[in-house]
């Protein structure tokens, strides 16, 4: 079946029918590199990027091109700076490659273009000039700024009236602007902060024109999808509509937008004030899998919200012990050069991101494969489980690593788990079955846990 997405412009789920089936053009908005990125900060990189897998397996790795930006200048990362002492670059420099080392331990493939905004200060002044040349923007005082009433149709992707938007947005009263919508495309800096010369003078880009020149100069004037998190529906991607359409004689920005739902913690929403606010680092830190963290951000539909919880964190590792267990029982067995994904999970990903019944579906071939009595069945249904889980980012490890691989500094090692076991096995020979039930308890203590079949004892790491 085709691709069908719910395009939050339309209200609706739509097929999916690239411009160009030869390039097909995603845009995200990423990061603004000012600290360490929040669990919030990590849902819209993993749907995007099993986003990016499906697509890449329905048309080619190599017609796809996945843009996600990082926003190095902003007024966040100025106070950053100036709280902490650190030079804005390399504050900009040392948080982005955090950012990038976090979401690679989530199992997120990099974009093919990661472009700074930086380094298209050129393209946002000429969008600018083009913006105040139609009658669309204007220069007042140092800035420049859209003038919201020269867009007849402003507000099609939030769907709310103009009042509704300046009250929600608490739009900024200033004396230079015409209307209190209008919203800055360019503004001056003071000597201490970051700026470039421009016809307005020595200043910096607004937020939303950063997004919009540097989606124009990597995939053109419109592309196909363009996602992110639903608090950027509005301002940030009204706003870039709405420069975007009139720099470029109306043409749309991008055919498809998509939005991810919020991220709650423990049934309540994030917020350093309530102390329930982690990083991604800090789950990392202490002992999450980084694979189980893009488990539990796929178990809820994109479009809902989501709670993460630490309880649910280790639900997910449990959950993909079951799936490593399956395929280390058949690790001897070669792989099936013609499995494809199943076609349940392909079917449930092309149906809007349906990630939940896709992770079902990947249980069923779970028990099937446990259940499979010939080596060419079992190999058929290990090959279509990775390539299954491959779409979503997950089961790529060795089983071997996952279930028995060192999770942290402290605890026994392999060699060393392998020799209680064998203590373990002689003292269950021997009868004395006081001594083997102190081993057990013993390795559970230390994070190891066995299971004992008519073949032998297996064990794994708890952590």
């Amino acid at each position: 079946m085709p691709i069908h997405l719910y395009n939050t412009l339309t209200r609706r789920k739509e097929p999916f029918q690239p411009l160009d089936p030869k390039r097909v053009r995603l845009y995200v908005c990423g990061p603004t590199v000012y600290d360490f990125a929040h669990i919030g900060n990590a849902r819209p990189v993993v749907v995007f990027d099993t986003l990016f897998r499906l697509l890449r397996q329905a048309y080619g790795a190599d017609p796809v091109t996945y843009v996600r930006n990082i926003t190095d200048v902003d007024d966040k990362i100025i106070a950053a700076a100036a709280e902490s002492g650190e030079a804005i670059r390399a504050l900009t420099e040392r948080t982005a490659a955090a950012y990038r080392d976090d979401m690679a331990a989530l199992n997120a493939l990099p974009p093919t273009h990661e472009p700074r905004a930086t380094e298209h200060i050129s393209q946002m002044i000429a969008m600018t000039e083009r913006l105040i040349a139609g009658g669309f923007a204007y220069a007042a005082e140092g800035h420049a700024l859209f003038h919201v009433p020269a867009m007849a149709d402003y507000g099609q992707l939030s769907k709310r009236s103009l009042d509704d938007m300046i009250a929600g947005a608490r739009v900024e009263v200033a004396p230079y602007k015409k209307h209190p919508a209008d919203f800055v495309l360019w503004k001056p800096s003071t000597p201490d902060q970051p700026g470039w010369d421009s016809p307005w003078g020595r200043g910096r880009p607004g937020w939303h024109i950063e997004c919009s020149a540097m989606a124009e100069g990597l995939l053109g004037e419109t592309f196909d999808i363009h996602g992110g998190g639903q608090d950027l529906i509005f301002p940030h991607h009204e706003n870039e509509i709405a420069q975007s359409r009139c720099a470029h004689g109306g043409a749309p920005l991008a055919r498809i937008w998509m939005h991810n739902g919020f991220v709650q913690v423990e049934g309540e929403k994030m917020s350093k004030s309530l102390g329930n606010f982690f990083t991604v680092r800090q789950l990392l830190e202490e002992g999450h899998r980084g694979e189980a963290i893009r488990l539990a951000l796929l178990s809820a539909h994109y479009r809902q919200p989501l709670d993460i919880s630490r309880e649910g964190l280790k639900e997910a590792k449990t959950e993909l012990d079951r799936f490593y267990t399956a395929l280390d029982k058949a690790a001897d067995l070669p792989l099936d050069g013609e499995a494809a994904p199943s076609g349940e999970v392909m079917a449930a990903l092309e149906d809007d991101l349906n990630t939940p019944l896709a992770l079902s579906h990947l249980h069923e071939l779970v028990t099937r494969l446990n259940k499979a009595a010939g080596d060419g069945e079992k190999a058929h249904l290990k090959s279509a489980l990775l390539a299954s889980g491959g779409l979503l980012g997950i089961l790529q490890q060795a089983p071997e690593a996952w279930l028995r691989g060192a999770t942290a500094e402290a605890g026994p090692t392999a060699d060393q788990i392998e020799e209680r076991i064998a203590a373990r096995m002689a003292a269950r020979k021997a009868r004395n079955f006081a001594e083997a039930d102190r081993i057990r308890d013993e390795l559970a203590g230390d994070g190891v846990i066995l299971e004992d079949s008519p073949t032998g004892t297996t064990w794994r790491r708890a952590g």
